[in-house]
């Protein structure tokens, strides 16, 4: 396994301490290389005036496009905030079964909601919501249990009350693609 690779690309500017903890702590959820590529830009179709946010799709396209030697996943890191169509905001979002996914620290931070910045908990809640969306990549779905990596957040009260680890039953699914 450690022969393949996952890069984490920042998209405009992320703070290195955040994508150096990801890099020190995915490989103990995923058996696999990490490494942190060169930052690309924020896509330029991706802005929304009227909801003063960016599309999240331009962003996995653009991670798709890039020509990564021995690539194997690729999770892209922005700290810009995200919406799909029929959602308000994403933490994230990964094509299932593919080898893009993307996760937005804006939400995640502390000071998006007017409290004051507290470093660890964003660390901690960005690793978890890049398990989750690498999770995806892997094949796996959202999960009903509210402890689970995989339970989708709707809120940062849930992604908060999950754990940064897959439940039994998703790590038993999963856990094959580490033979």
């Amino acid at each position: 396994m450690k022969d393949k690779k996952i890069y984490l690309v920042p998209i405009g500017k992320v703070r290195r301490e955040i994508l150096e903890d990801l890099k020190e702590n995915l490989p103990l959820t995923f058996p696999y290389l990490f490494e942190i590529g060169e930052e690309i830009p924020i896509p330029e179709n991706s802005w929304n005036i009227k909801r003063n946010q960016y599309l999240s799709t331009p962003f996995l396209d653009k991670l798709s496009k890039l020509e990564l030697e021995y690539v194997f996943k690729i999770l892209g890191v922005t700290e810009v905030d995200l919406y799909v169509p029929y959602l308000n905001y994403i933490f994230g979002q990964a094509k299932i079964r593919g080898r893009e996914a993307l996760i937005s620290l804006a939400r995640l931070s502390n000071t998006f909601y007017g409290l004051p910045e507290d470093l660890r908990l964003l660390k901690k809640r960005a690793l978890k919501e890049a398990v989750h969306e690498l999770g995806h990549t892997f094949g796996l779905e959202h999960c009903f249990n509210p402890k689970c990596v995989m339970f989708f957040s709707n809120s940062i009260k849930d992604t908060d009350d999950k754990e940064e680890k897959f439940c039994n039953r998703c790590l038993s699914i999963i856990s094959r693609f580490f033979i």
